[in-house]
């Protein structure tokens, strides 16, 4: 019977380059940039990596989509690297693969990284994944700001939330994160926004302002990942290890049946249930230390926090206002700013998460540290509410 990999792995070591504009350097600088830190971070050698995943969902450097452009920048010379893609949930995808691959004891010692250069593409948004007009008339959602604002309509209605609150709520979100992100020296945006300026910003689609929409960047994060034992061996202390990886896929049912009412994403609450499982969660909201979730766009994170049963359904808006996942709230949440401050180059986001969690619980955070955290979650979203698949992770200390 399955037992699953809660505390067969550990986080050896992580890394993250600065996210942002990155005109000058390309992908291969941006990916060296952060495995040069996790193998500083990990105390180990470039040879003593047995074998590497490598995220990317298509910024222009694929050979074929094949895994070489992070082989030849890494230099990671004669192991396997297997290219990964899942949406925005490829860098949890990343670290899934090689979390596996160690818990199944087929290696030792894996690398997962995550990377985009999405800036380079041309596109203000994420680049479309079709051409022609024929496909853009029958994708069934114009753009992803439209598909997300369903999202706040359908919660709205089923709660019985006025558009006045919602707004309120969604623009604190967006508030919070933006005060976080100042303190994350590798963030994007790193200026706290007023409250005003993001209640005022221009309408991108109906509830969601110019600040309730993460931006585009570029950027790399990755992981190198063992068992617990070899951790020790190395002499590592304050060991994090991962207590569940889990990801749920789709199968459209959402846009085939009546049965979903277009305000939560199941997918996101089939994953947490397993994960919460796995990991030995009963009491999330007493148990969860801090999250970092996929907050494309406001509405996104809100909603999230009842998916991962961090609120009760109906009262994220309430505990949302009242700073519940605020810096010094209950479950802080996008303590480094998230992807409002850090934007979503999609490759990197998950690994990005998984960087921030392990960095708390090592107490590295410097300004952005939180007192004694002990168990993070990340949670990526990928597609679209009603159709895509939703990655989480639990990191904890041993």
């Amino acid at each position: 019977m399955a037992t699953g990999i809660k505390d067969k792995v550990a986080i050896l070591g992580a890394g993250c380059s600065k996210f942002g504009e990155r005109w000058d350097v390309g992908s291969p600088e941006i990916m060296a940039e952060a495995f040069e830190e996790a193998l500083a971070d990990a105390g180990i050698e470039r040879k003593d990596i047995e074998a590497a995943w490598f995220g990317c969902w298509g910024d222009g450097i694929n050979v074929g989509n094949s895994s070489i452009p992070a082989a030849v920048a890494l230099r990671l010379d004669g192991i396997p690297v297997t290219r990964i893609e899942n949406m925005c949930g490829t860098g949890t995808e990343a670290l899934r693969g090689a979390a596996y691959a160690v818990a199944s004891g087929a290696v030792d010692i894996a690398l997962a990284i995550g990377s985009e250069k999405l800036k380079d593409t041309g596109f203000g948004g994420l680049p479309p994944p079709f051409k022609g007009t024929f496909n853009d008339l029958w994708m069934p959602m114009g753009s992803a700001p439209a598909g997300f604002a369903q999202l706040a309509d359908g919660y709205r209605t089923r709660f019985q939330i006025s558009k006045e609150d919602l707004k309120r709520a969604i623009s604190h979100v967006s508030w919070k994160s933006h005060q976080n992100g100042q303190y994350s020296p590798k963030a994007h945006f790193q200026k706290p926004v007023p409250m005003d300026k993001i209640m005022n910003a221009p309408m991108i689609a109906d509830p969601l302002g110019l600040f309730d929409c993460s931006g585009v960047s570029d950027g790399a994060a990755c992981a190198i990942v063992t068992t617990p034992e070899i951790a020790k061996a190395l002499g590592k202390k304050n060991i994090v290890t991962i207590k569940s990886l889990q990801i749920s896929t789709s199968s459209g049912r959402e846009t085939q049946l009546s049965d979903w009412d277009g305000a939560s994403v199941p997918n996101t609450r089939t994953a947490i249930k397993a994960a919460y499982e796995e990991a030995g969660i009963t009491r999330p909201q007493e148990q969860v230390s801090l999250t970092e979730v996929h907050d494309c766009f406001s509405i996104t994170e809100l909603v999230t926090m009842e998916d991962l049963g961090l609120s009760e359904d109906g009262h994220a808006v309430t505990d949302v206002l009242d700073g519940k996942f605020d810096r010094d709230g209950k479950i802080p949440c996008q303590i480094d700013g998230g992807l409002k401050c850090f934007g979503h180059p999609i490759g990197a986001s998950g690994l990005r998460m998984a960087y921030e969690i392990y960095t708390q619980l090592q107490g590295r955070a410097g300004e952005r540290q939180l007192p004694n955290p002990s168990l993070g979650v990340t949670h990526n979203l990928g597609g679209v509410p009603y159709q895509g698949i939703a990655a989480v992770s639990i990191l904890g200390l041993i």
